[in-house]
């Protein structure tokens, strides 16, 4: 077949074209992030935003760091991840130190803390749990139980100034088998966690008395997304030519899309956790197999990211009469000391997500 000249010509000029540079496949922008807990579908929305592709549609390439001996804020910090996922004690609790840490996207809008009980102990209320033994985890993760004794009045071992406690507390290491109901009169327990892992010990739903600490009025935020003043500060992340804080926006869209469609494909969803989780998938002692724990878990958290903003259409909002709430809570309990600086949250990361203006 004969071609023209002018046909050649053109054929040679598309093929310098494609071969240049400027018109390449956009590279990837590499991005670390570091999830609180060991693969679970507690992070489902970020595992289905990467298997669907999210990411790599915003022109990233998210990594997730596994679970190691250091917290989130220390990994995030140190820069060995970019951006990271704790709680908001945690968080508030590191920018007082000095840790230039700060809040870019709330996930969960209730915390999913509670406190579970034998129905055959005779608790009944908060007020019965003077003269109990409560079970609590370490590491600042206590605060719920001791925010919700505080309320009604109640003084735990916890405080060395207090000699004669109200509530002796018991700390264990998230494994609820280790210590219930022998050794504690309850125990703390996540909703879509410790819950069915009770429930796998032989204690079905209807034998157990369960105090969800947010309807008590402890609704201390759990979940959220978070990076340091430095990274939203780079001009060049990573030599992408752009911004901390444009990156910071792609990776928040992405991964609330990735929520949003777990939350209304769950069965899908734990289907793409179950390859990740490996011997956690089952967790301690729980009633059936893998698949069993993993969707109880993903039914449980998508009720803690599908509620207030987000059924409002501001999914990854942090309310901010709920944040004002946790910092006087955390005031109250000595935790903080004065309220955070005003760097401890942007709302600029959330607004540029999802192009919607916070209400300050």
């Amino acid at each position: 077949m004969k071609h023209s000249k002018l046909t050649v010509a053109v054929t040679a000029a598309l093929a310098a074209a494609l071969l240049a540079p400027g018109a390449q496949a956009q590279k990837l922008v590499p991005v670390k992030v570091q999830l609180k807990w060991f693969p679970q579908a507690q992070f489902a929305g970020f595992f289905v935003a990467q298997a669907k592709g999210f990411y790599k549609a915003e022109g990233l390439d998210v990594q997730f760091l596994p679970t190691g001996d250091q917290s989130p804020i220390q990994t995030v910090a140190t820069g060995t991840a970019d951006f990271g996922t704790t709680w908001i004690t945690d968080l508030l609790t590191a920018r007082a130190q000095g840790i230039p840490v700060t809040h870019i996207a709330q996930i969960f809008q209730k915390s999913g803390f509670t406190l579970v009980a034998l129905k055959s102990s005779g608790i009944t209320k908060p007020q019965d749990f003077r003269g109990k033994r409560i079970g609590v985890w370490p590491s600042g993760n206590e605060y719920p139980a001791v925010a919700l004794l505080k309320k009604y009045g109640l003084t735990t071992s916890l405080d060395s100034t207090v000699s004669n406690p109200d509530v002796q507390a018991v700390t264990y290491p998230f494994d609820p088998s280790i210590v219930f109901p022998d050794k504690v009169d309850l125990v703390s327990a996540m909703t879509y966690n410790e819950v069915d892992q009770i429930v796998g010990l032989g204690y079905s739903l209807d034998k157990l008395r369960i105090f969800r600490a947010a309807d008590y009025g402890i609704n201390l935020l759990e979940d959220l997304m978070f990076t340091t003043d430095r990274t939203l500060k780079t001009a060049n992340f990573k030599g992408s030519g752009q911004s901390g804080e444009q990156i910071a926006a792609k990776l928040v869209r992405a991964s609330l899309k990735g929520w949003d469609y777990a939350v209304k494909h769950q069965a899908e969803a734990v289907n793409i956790v179950l390859p990740l989780c490996g011997n956690t998938c089952k967790g301690s002692g729980t009633r059936a197999d893998a698949r069993s724990h993993q969707t109880w878990q993903m039914a449980e958290v998508a009720k803690l990211y599908n509620t207030g903003p987000t059924t409002r259409g501001m999914a990854g909002y942090l309310d901010p009469a709920v944040y004002r709430n946790n910092v006087a809570l955390l005031r109250s309990l000595g935790i903080l000391k004065a309220d955070p600086d005003a760097g401890a949250v942007t709302y600029s990361v959330w607004e540029a997500a999802t192009g919607k203006k916070a209400a300050r």
